[in-house]
């Protein structure tokens, strides 16, 4: 399996990553990744019934949009920087905390997962 590199490659992976058995009967969300830079693009992941499908744009209404740059997010994912602090000084703006705490724990960390 190939480690993914590019913010893109990154979020396509979740996919891979993804551990239904974390997701609580009846969990659903939709989240719109927005990641600015050559590296980047604008994600919607849905997860359903213990799925996720993801695709590229925005589409539905997400319960929570997180807004990065490419590099940043790649950093956070691979654990180079801490994604909190990210968050507290706005290098990451996410629409909904709570959302995003339940939504982190469903998947394998890039870091531990591509070892």
């Amino acid at each position: 399996m190939q480690k993914p590199i590019s913010a893109r490659e990154i979020v396509l992976s979740l996919k891979d990553r993804f551990r239904p058995e974390k997701a609580e009967a009846g969990y659903e969300t939709v989240f719109h990744l927005d990641i600015s830079g050559d590296r980047g693009g604008q994600f919607t992941v849905t997860i359903a019934n213990g799925t996720i499908n993801i695709e590229d744009g925005f589409h539905g209404n997400p319960k929570c949009i997180v807004t990065t740059k490419d590099e940043v997010y790649e950093d956070t994912e691979w654990g180079r920087s801490n994604p909190q602090m990210a968050v507290m000084f706005g290098k990451i703006k996410v629409s909904d905390l709570g959302e995003i705490l339940d939504f982190i724990p469903l998947f394998h960390r890039c870091e531990e997962y591509y070892q």
